[in-house]
């Protein structure tokens, strides 16, 4: 198989995963979270810390949070945040995995949550460190939003980094947006509600984006011949997929089905 079908092929397969997951919008969830830098914690070598995670319904565009703040507020233990890091980090992953236990029919959406540096791996990891025992998500029930972008739109559908740069590309409100770095300073800093805000920014970009793609008009820096190459296949496929071409088709094969009926019935 050439590279170019092998990209169509996978590009097929991504297009009608988004119409199943569109087909089940009720069951869409997106998450993203925010952890301690990964750099400061090279010498130590203890995994980093799991500051907030955030959830959001594709369909009603409501959102919960789990975050170490707001469990210190239920606590009682605000005001000693630092010295009990540990304890209001696990009942904080409790309470998310109890969520994650209530959807267990739903499909996750995220943005490069892929292995024990960052990604679902390392929140199982952090529980059981703490003493927990997580809630597998299974990867069937997992879409990689910023893989499958690739898939569909080229690999260099927009320059780095990606997910700001969609913001800009397609006027997507970035209030309280922190990047990575500015969220791992904002935990040093305690500035908790800052980061919080920034988690919560993060997964309704997501549903932002993820929505243009169902719609079919976010604007990426792609051109055709990136998505479908150059091959008589990707023609066919750059064609099957214009809206005008499949109303000219239909058209076409109206007027076809009346010259044979006509032919016929003679």
């Amino acid at each position: 198989m050439t590279n170019t079908k092998r990209k169509l092929k996978k590009r097929k397969k991504v297009l009608l995963e988004l119409d199943r997951l569109d087909e089940n919008a009720s069951k869409i969830l997106f998450i993203h979270y925010s952890c301690e830098s990964f750099y400061d914690l090279r010498e130590s070598g203890r995994s980093a810390r799991i500051t907030s995670i955030a959830v959001r319904y594709f369909e009603t565009g409501q959102s919960v949070s789990f975050s170490i703040h707001t469990t210190a507020e239920k606590e009682g233990k605000l005001d000693s945040i630092e010295s009990h890091y540990d304890e209001l980090e696990k009942i904080m992953l409790e309470d998310f995995f109890e969520f994650v236990n209530r959807h267990d029919n739903y499909y996750w959406i995220h943005w490069n949550m892929r292995d024990i540096g960052y990604g679902f791996q390392a929140i199982n990891h952090r529980f059981r460190v703490l003493g927990g025992e997580p809630k597998i998500i299974t990867d069937d029930k997992k879409f990689d939003l910023a893989d499958k972008l690739k898939i569909v739109f080229g690999d260099n559908y927009i320059d780095h980094p990606r997910f700001e740069k969609l913001i800009i590309k397609n006027t997507i409100s970035d209030k309280d947006f922190l990047k990575g770095a500015e969220e791992a300073a904002a935990f040093e800093n305690g500035e908790y509600i800052k980061l919080h805000h920034s988690t919560l920014r993060k997964v309704n970009v997501m549903h932002d984006i993820f929505d243009k793609v169902l719609d079919k008009n976010l604007k990426t820096d792609s051109k055709k011949r990136e998505i479908y190459g150059l091959s008589p296949q990707g023609l066919f496929e750059l064609l099957r997929e214009n809206w005008i071409f499949n109303i000219v088709l239909l058209f076409l094969g109206g007027i076809a089905s009346w010259i044979v009926t006509e032919l016929l019935s003679r």
